[in-house]
């Protein structure tokens, strides 16, 4: 990671970004809660945080945020987006809502909410190497799934079933779960690490 702490900006129009920024502060990096395009500026890496991805692109275009983004993530800005956050990043949104768009920049198709509704979260032990050997709890909520992979897309995680549920293109990494409420913190160490 680099003899300096980084800076890592956290889409905060909604979702859960207050306690990204918490684990993220944890490791000795700073989080930067992100509203505006200029804040982009200041970051070496974003968070797009669980929440309504319906919501959060609506409001991403009402402050401008949405073309800022996308422009970061064309030049390589690492970027980690979790559930709702995967939805954001993904090139194919299945189930989008009429006029619903993403940043886009995986080449994957999500699917939202594949698993039903909040009643329908559930936990699980998953099998990642790239975090480490030891298996990493991940709570699901409202998850979204992803359905298709592109080419250069590496699969970090899938269910016993075969869905996959993490993946990394370049700069870009995704998770269907919320590891920032499990006090595991190896994916954020992980994101962290591709930071320079």
């Amino acid at each position: 990671m680099g003899g300096s702490p980084r800076s890592v900006g956290v889409l905060a129009l909604q979702g859960d970004f207050r306690e990204h920024i918490a684990v993220v502060d944890g490791l000795g990096s700073t989080g930067i809660a992100v509203r505006k395009p200029e804040e982009l500026d200041r970051v070496d890496g974003l968070i797009i945080p669980g929440g309504e991805s319906t919501v959060m692109d609506k409001l991403s275009r009402l402050y401008g945020m949405a073309d800022a983004v996308k422009a970061k993530i064309a030049d390589g800005l690492p970027v980690y987006g979790t559930c709702a956050g995967l939805i954001m990043l993904a090139d194919t949104v299945l189930d989008a809502i009429t006029g619903q768009q993403s940043f886009g920049g995986l080449d994957v198709s999500v699917r939202r909410n594949a698993f039903g509704n909040q009643l329908d979260s559930f936990e699980t032990d998953l099998a990642i190497p790239a975090v480490g050997a030891d298996p990493l709890h991940a709570v699901f909520i409202r998850a979204p799934i992803v359905e298709t992979v592109g080419p250069k897309v590496e699969t970090l995680a899938a269910l016993d079933d075969g869905r996959v549920v993490a993946v990394r293109q370049g700069a870009l990494l995704g998770t269907s779960f919320h590891p920032e409420i499990t006090g595991d913190t190896r994916f954020h160490r992980f994101f962290l690490s591709t930071l320079g």
